[in-house]
């Protein structure tokens, strides 16, 4: 066992897909070899647990699973009683709120605290405002940004006491290369099935007219989401006899091996952080079809050079798509500069590195003081970008009487006989 023990957070769930949470389940078990024991609080919904909580238990993890409180503070409180009982060298809220808000007790008993900033939406500009450039005792220790414009955020806060630093997500390298070939043109997307972000519906009808017009293609979508029925509903009324299925939920360590069955993948979101789908993709020789956007695609794909930008989903992003369909050639240059640039910079051995040394570093300020939870516990205002009203909402008004009367006969008791 390492003496450097670092304890993350995450939520999980049945079905549970996206970029932030395959990460957890290929960066731990890179930790584990470089010699950093990793713990997992991770929040479920109605105690139902998902891939991440399975897949890293079956890595021999420990994973302490609680279902997710309607209550941010009982949230909070969960997890300090589980720091208390085993206190880690370095603590990764990751992206759970209720373990900001628990960071900024942690980090007064000299635990540092890190924030991840995966992405370029309003959530995590909000973690932002509240945790990185916050209150001085809400703040984190430092902030681990997946790309050069989320680091450029938060550098822009000009905080003296942040550590703040790029690594992006990494991926696996499989030896094995997609090989294009004039007989077949096969898309890709792979991800949240959502409106939000995704634009999943308009993706949906761009993939089929994609392969309308393009004789012998054919597109999968694997993921899933909660706009699942939207997607089914176009392909029942919008695509009939074109070759565009749904391939479901893969294992994050199944996913490569469908991609190295894929020509192309297709990301046409209005924003992301560093998709590790798209990493996925590129390390198998898939030439990224991708919307431009501002943060991470533009330092990850190279028009022309590892890959294609376009300006929209309809005639730009089929007029590269036909344009790849016709010159094997072509996705042969793309999709080996696009392999080459992950394993420059993104691969997993990479940024795990770089991650295992920003931990080691940190842990060196861990002061060894016991923490204990402080007996009571007061959130900051609650912020609209990080949590519902819902969850500030106080126990019912006959649970309040009950424990104001308890406590008041409790006190008597003490008065009258000890």
């Amino acid at each position: 066992m390492s003496n450097l023990e670092v304890t993350f957070c995450t939520y999980d769930r049945p079905g549970n897909v996206g970029g932030p949470f395959s990460w957890l389940l290929q960066l731990l078990p890179a930790l584990r070899e470089r010699g950093i024991e990793s713990r997992c609080l991770c929040l479920t919904h109605f105690g139902e647990t998902g891939p991440v909580v399975e897949g890293l238990r079956a890595g021999g993890f420990d994973c302490c699973v609680a279902n997710c409180h309607p209550r941010t503070i009982d949230q909070v409180k969960w997890i300090l009683e589980r720091v208390e009982a085993q206190p880690p060298k370095v603590f990764v809220p990751n992206l759970v709120i209720s373990a900001y808000h628990a960071a900024g007790h942690l980090r007064r008993f000299g635990i540092p605290t890190v924030a991840v900033v995966h992405s370029d939406d309003r959530f995590y500009r909000g973690i932002i405002d509240e945790f990185i450039a916050g209150p001085v005792q809400r703040r984190v220790t430092s902030a681990v940004c997946v790309s050069d414009v989320l680091k450029e955020q938060v550098m822009a806060c000009h905080l003296r006491d942040l550590v703040v630093k790029k690594i992006p997500c990494g991926t696996r390298v499989p030896q094995q290369s997609v090989t294009p070939s004039l007989a077949r043109f096969r898309i890709a997307y792979v991800g949240r099935l959502a409106e939000e972000q995704k634009r999943i519906s308009e993706t949906t009808r761009a993939l089929l007219r994609v392969c309308r017009e393009i004789p012998g293609a054919e597109a999968v979508i694997y993921g899933d989401g909660p706009d699942r029925p939207a997607v089914e509903r176009i392909l029942a009324e919008e695509g009939l006899g074109v070759a565009v299925t749904l391939g479901g939920n893969v294992p994050n360590a199944e996913i490569q091996a469908q991609l190295l069955q894929c020509d192309a993948i297709a990301l046409l979101s209005d924003y992301e952080g560093l998709p590790i789908a798209l990493l996925e993709a590129m390390a198998c020789g898939c030439v990224p079809v991708c919307l431009q956007m501002r943060s991470g695609i533009p330092e990850l794909v190279r028009h022309d050079v590892s890959g294609l930008i376009v300006s929209d989903r309809g005639e730009s992003f089929v007029a590269a798509m036909k344009r790849l369909a016709s010159d094997p050639g072509l996705r042969t240059s793309l999709g080996t500069q696009a392999k080459q640039a992950v394993i420059e910079k993104y691969s997993l051995e990479y940024t795990a590195d770089l991650w295992a040394d920003h931990l080691r570093k940190l842990s060196q300020q861990s002061s060894g003081v016991s923490f204990a939870v402080p007996r009571k516990l007061v959130l900051p205002p609650r912020n609209p970008a990080l949590e519902t009203a819902e969850q500030r909402l106080r126990p019912p008004s006959g649970l309040r009487t009950f424990l104001r009367k308890s406590r008041m006969w409790a006190g008597r008791v003490r008065r009258r006989f000890f």
